[in-house]
């Protein structure tokens, strides 16, 4: 997740000390620098291209009210990470609220426009059945799978050991195969 800095390129240490001190373009600086990293881990968590940009937006917003309380005691990213998490996690309550007082009106118009070309895409299969997981096994199989993290640094965005991510990537493993078998594709 590091990043190459061109010389006399502020490090994120630097972007994140002007930001906390209310510099306007170090804080602009640090989001542009950041955004993909945001937006590519929201899209694996919701697997929608417009859901993922609502929540790398509401990240945005949070950042600019959280920068000030960051303490740096771990990775900006991992910090980051966590962020963009609860941000998909209150996304996804929000909408299964809706979703239950639509319902419970007996309106359905929610389901209109869920499937797209890309169900056929058996990797697009693999990660929706991968967001059909206990919230705790999904989340271990999007850090380690979807963003390429190690079990140790999944535990320090997890807030969890080491061993617990490697139990929940070793339940979600078995999950989806039962999942992946039962919707024909393995």
């Amino acid at each position: 997740m590091a990043m190459m800095l061109d010389d006399g390129e502020a490090s994120d240490a630097e972007l994140i000390g002007r930001a906390r001190g209310g510099d306007r373009g170090a804080f602009g600086t640090l989001l542009e620098r950041h955004y993909g990293f945001v937006y590519r881990a929201a899209y694996r968590w919701c697997g929608r291209k417009a859901d993922a940009e609502d929540i790398a937006q509401d990240v945005c917003v949070r950042l600019g009210r959280a920068i000030r309380d960051y303490q740096g005691s771990g990775a900006f990213t991992t910090w980051l990470y966590a962020m963009t998490l609860n941000a998909a996690r209150d996304m996804m309550r929000k909408r299964a609220r809706d979703n239950a007082k639509t319902d419970a009106y007996g309106a359905y118009a929610l389901i209109a426009g869920e499937g797209s070309a890309e169900a056929d895409d058996p990797a697009e299969a693999l990660w929706a059945a991968v967001r059909m997981l206990p919230d705790k096994q999904r989340d271990a199989v999007l850090l380690v799978y979807g963003e390429g993290l190690n079990h140790a640094a999944a535990a320090e965005v997890m807030a969890i050991s080491e061993t617990t991510v490697s139990w929940h990537i070793h339940e979600a493993k078995k999950r989806l195969k039962v999942l992946m078998r039962s919707a024909g594709e393995v």
